[in-house]
């Protein structure tokens, strides 16, 4: 495959012919915070403690079975619309209003585990008690006292909630601006997943689709089996990436500038003030929402990139950047409007940095017979989830087994179940550039940032004047994380400089 077949989509699409028709679907995503609103209504106004399930029963039959009756959207924006698309601001208002909705319904669950009416309360300080007992009904502002199992179930709707926050946090984080950096880190505050913010950026990016990724799961390995890898494996790799960096400072990683400290700090302060109002015997609920929560993050790795494998290439045997054949995707189109198209994975991991409206769908990419939500409860079943996916990895790979990332000590019994032909596909380096001679400055291919020797970069360990060749070799771009060293395209940051300054000169000129 040459580098210029690489990532085609379909189909192709016009300016004319091209508009977002899920421009205002993607309000829909909202729902899932509002969710938690109706789980509390419901139950306040019947009592029954099937609305106390609602998260689970939206997530694991609801949105599946509407994946099912609206079927597939394989509609990409061609590239003349994609600047445009990008720097239009509605998308971005549409993800950060998830996160104060997040948060209303964390703390409105919390009084309700605390036995405290969080409508009573509301409408009590607004003066309205009385007005909404004799117009909305006495049961919305009425005493709760909630049993334990009751309890544990509100636990587990709160956790649906938190847990697809994790997706807004994924969406925010990968961006340059600093805001949406720190907003990642806000929402997942309630799971104390904070480090998966470096984690995932700098560990999972880099590592995809390898053996030696926490966050890739193998042919042949339970979701249960790797819920316990990736947990512990993920929190390794993310203290680990930012003790290097601290030691390419000179310093120890104990600074509140440590962006796994600092996102577990938050944290803390979100559930120390919860304790303050609520008390402690909310916390043992609240501890199943943060696992379930982190859980739900975590099964949602465990299917994108199953059973995928990076070869290794070149003279170096490096790992093959990351292409579309690497993710399994799926254009149904209800989970992508929930998820901001996390389903067009594969377009993801080749552009992190693009925004979910403008991610589009390859043609290389393997296809799940159905969305995220309806293969996640799959994967609950591993028995199930074997039958449904084992031959479609081996039938990807074009029946070379061995192509696979199989569960260690499995080998055996895959090449027994599915005899690998003789003749095995073999990769070549396509993206390593010649970094031969003096390199003043380098720019990433992918997301464009540009390291510049003179300037150095100080958040990533590097002073000013730090020579090219001082980089390790296995720094990798630290922004979008898909381009190693290696591929860094190196130029003359003075010839950028004249452009610069020409432009900026035509510009004035034009203004006067």
């Amino acid at each position: 495959m040459s580098s210029a077949a690489i990532g085609s989509t379909v189909p192709d699409g016009t300016t004319e012919a091209w508009k977002d028709k899920k421009r205002y679907l993607w309000l829909i995503g909202l729902v899932v915070p509002l969710i938690g609103v109706g789980v509390l209504v419901g139950y306040l106004y019947t009592g029954s403690w099937i609305f106390l399930l609602g998260g689970p029963i939206v997530i694991n039959l609801i949105i599946p079975a509407l994946d099912l009756v609206f079927g597939l959207d394989p509609s990409n924006p061609p590239d003349e619309v994609m600047e445009r698309l990008e720097n239009d601001r509605y998308y971005r208002w549409v993800v950060y209003a998830y996160l104060p909705l997040q948060f209303i319904v964390l703390f409105a669950g919390s009084a309700v585990l605390a036995d405290q009416n969080p409508a009573a309360w509301f409408f009590g300080l607004i003066g309205a008690k009385g007005w909404a007992a004799a117009h909305l009904g006495s049961s919305l502002v009425a005493p709760v006292a909630l049993s334990w199992w009751e309890k544990c179930f509100l636990a587990f709707s709160v956790a649906g909630i938190m847990g697809i926050g994790i997706n807004t946090a994924h969406e925010l984080g990968h961006k340059r601006e600093a805001v949406e950096r720190w907003l990642s880190k806000i929402a997942l505050a309630p799971t104390f997943y904070g480090h998966f913010y470096i984690e995932h950026n700098r560990g999972h990016h880099v590592r995809v689709a390898t053996p030696e990724d926490p966050a890739s799961s193998r042919l042949g390995e339970s979701f249960y089996t790797f819920w316990f890898r990736t947990v512990s494996g993920s929190l390794k790799s993310a203290w680990s990436l930012e003790s290097k960096r601290y030691r390419r400072k000179g310093t120890h990683p104990f600074h509140l500038g440590n962006d796994v400290l600092n996102s577990w700090l938050m944290s803390v302060v979100l559930y120390a003030a919860i304790v303050a109002l609520f008390g402690w015997g909310v916390m043992p609920y609240l501890l199943i929402t943060i696992v379930a929560g982190f859980s739900l993050l975590e099964i949602i790795n465990y299917l994108e990139h199953y059973g995928m494998k990076r070869q290794k290439v070149g003279e170096k045997q490096r790992y093959e950047r990351v292409l579309p054949m690497h993710s399994w995707n799926s254009n149904n189109i209800v989970t992508n409007i929930f998820l901001y198209h996390l389903q067009r994975h594969s377009d993801h991991h080749a552009n992190p940095t693009r925004r979910y409206q403008t991610l589009r769908d390859f043609k290389e990419s393997p296809a799940l017979p159905t969305g995220y939500a309806g293969m996640l409860t799959i994967a609950l079943f591993p028995p199930l989830w074997r039958k449904v996916m084992d031959r479609r990895v081996v039938e990807h790979l074009d029946g070379d087994v061995t192509l696979a990332n199989i569960q260690p000590g499995k080998e055996a019994k895959y090449a027994a179940k599915f005899p690998p032909p003789s003749v095995h596909d073999v990769h070549q380096d396509l993206f390593a550039q010649d970094q031969s001679g003096e390199v003043l400055a380098a720019r990433c291919p992918g997301c464009s940032y540009v390291y510049e020797v003179a300037a150095g970069d100080e958040h990533e360990g590097f002073a000013a004047g730090t020579a090219w060749t001082d980089i390790p070799d296995d720094w990798c771009c630290p922004d979008c994380g898909v381009r190693e060293k290696i591929d860094f395209v190196p130029f003359d940051p003075e010839s950028l400089e004249r452009v610069a300054s020409a432009t900026s000169s035509t510009t004035e000129s034009e203004a006067s």
